[in-house]
């Protein structure tokens, strides 16, 4: 790879158009978006207190939110299917009403029923799998094309700040809430993410199917989404990429994290504080790259991600503290350089009445990877000691990302082969 891509800070100037933070319908999207998450998040964090109060028990708990899993990873591909077939928004809607629906039988199974809170676990996550890939294509409906960075940043900001501030808001919440009352809240939420997104600009339409051609099934609508995927080499090789950062750096660090801050510093303050440093620096990242334009960006976004390596490695090589916690604030960076760009590409380049199901392929990696990697990590830690599983996945970080540069179109994130139109800020 060439040496560090030139990049680009737009200017501020008078005359610059209105941010995309002033678009109503953005605004609506993004309040919509930012709901959907902050309910995603609550849900395990709600029955967790569940299981600190003796409401159910921890073998009740993993079974729901494994559930939920599976709920969510049967959703994706068919939210990315209904998505692309009929309106982005309907799909928002009815997939976020369903989890709304679910979560107060949830609320009232507490305790009572381990088989019906199972049901309502996995109907919320597949609420949540059909509605991300629809809320992707949308922000490619409602934000136009020179806004799709800063928009997407926004997005990305709203989840950081949501994961930093909503442990301290819903541990306040529950010394004058019970736990059936915050999963009611939570429904709440996915009321609004129902209820607030905007209708956008659909794709145009498919040509007519031949007289007597009926419609195609799912799988073969499914089948031509992941033929779209395949024409862009770019975003093959950056799939990749992340599969590998999030089956083995992001596994790894999840499950050695905690072993080590209580058997080399003999303290459980550097998980914490380590944690809160990777998601203070995804906000940093967020912040910065909804104003920075990399000329190569897709070289940049690749060895942005590339900085997660530093998390394993700093757990991998003895240190002090402040070493783990600057690791950390690096790889949350990291991530959002890679984040944003990515989503911006994908909505850029794909074609439009294909980018929801393009989307699910990203988002089935994404989600799907974490526990096949937590399932695995744990098993070859006990088998081989901590440090050559940390070192494996450290060099995994760094070099399959590298090696995803050099796929040809990979640069820029663009079949074009060259450099796209920087955003602008109007």
């Amino acid at each position: 790879m060439a040496g560090p891509p030139a990049s680009t800070l737009e200017p501020v100037t008078a005359d610059r158009p209105p941010s995309v933070l002033r678009e109503v319908s953005f605004l609506r999207l993004w309040a919509g978006s930012t709901a959907s998450g902050l309910a995603t998040w609550a849900m395990p964090f709600i029955l967790g207190l569940a299981v600190l109060h003796s409401a159910i028990t921890p073998t009740a708990l993993g079974l729901v939110l494994a559930v939920r899993t599976v709920g969510f990873l049967i959703a994706v591909p068919v939210g990315g299917v209904l998505a692309d077939r009929w309106s982005r928004r309907s799909v928002v809607l009815w997939s976020s009403l369903a989890a709304a629906v679910a979560t107060p039988v949830l609320a009232m199974a507490l305790g009572r029923s381990v088989a019906l809170m199972a049901v309502a676990g996995a109907v919320i996550g597949a609420g949540q799998g059909a509605c991300r890939p629809a809320f992707q294509a949308l922000t490619a409906e409602v934000v136009r094309p020179g806004r799709r960075q800063q928009a997407n940043a926004a997005m990305t900001l709203a989840v950081r700040v949501t994961t930093l501030a909503g442990p301290a808001l819903a541990a306040l919440l529950a010394t004058v809430l019970d736990v059936p009352t915050l999963l009611l809240g939570s429904g709440v939420l996915w009321l609004a993410a129902a209820l607030l997104p905007p209708r956008g600009n659909p794709a145009p339409a498919p040509a007519p199917a031949p007289a007597g051609a009926g419609r195609p099934g799912f799988t073969a609508e499914f089948a031509d989404g992941v033929r779209e995927a395949r024409r862009h080499p770019w975003f093959l090789g950056g799939l990749v990429a992340l599969a590998a950062v999030i089956a083995t750096g992001y596994s790894a660090t999840g499950v050695v994290l905690p072993m080590v801050s209580r058997d080399r510093y003999g303290t459980e303050a550097v998980l914490a504080t380590a944690v809160t440093a990777y998601t203070a620096g995804a906000l940093l990242g967020a912040l910065l790259i909804s104003r920075w334009r990399p000329r190569s960006q897709g070289w940049a976004a690749l060895a942005a991600l590339a900085c997660y390596g530093f998390a394993p490695l700093s757990l991998w090589l003895p240190g002090p503290v402040a070493l783990v916690v600057v690791a950390y604030a690096v790889a949350g960076v990291g991530i959002e350089l890679f984040n944003v760009p990515w989503f911006t590409a994908i909505q850029r380049e794909v074609e439009p009445r294909r980018l929801a199901r393009v989307s699910s392929l990203d988002f089935m990696v994404s989600y799907g990877l974490a526990p096949v990697g937590l399932a695995l990590i744990a098993p070859a830690v006990d088998a081989f000691g901590p440090g050559p599983v940390l070192g494996l996945c450290t060099l995994a970080c760094f070099l399959v990302p590298a090696g995803a540069a050099l796929v040809p179109t990979a640069r820029h994130f663009s079949r074009a082969g060259a450099q796209p139109a920087p955003d602008a800020a109007g």
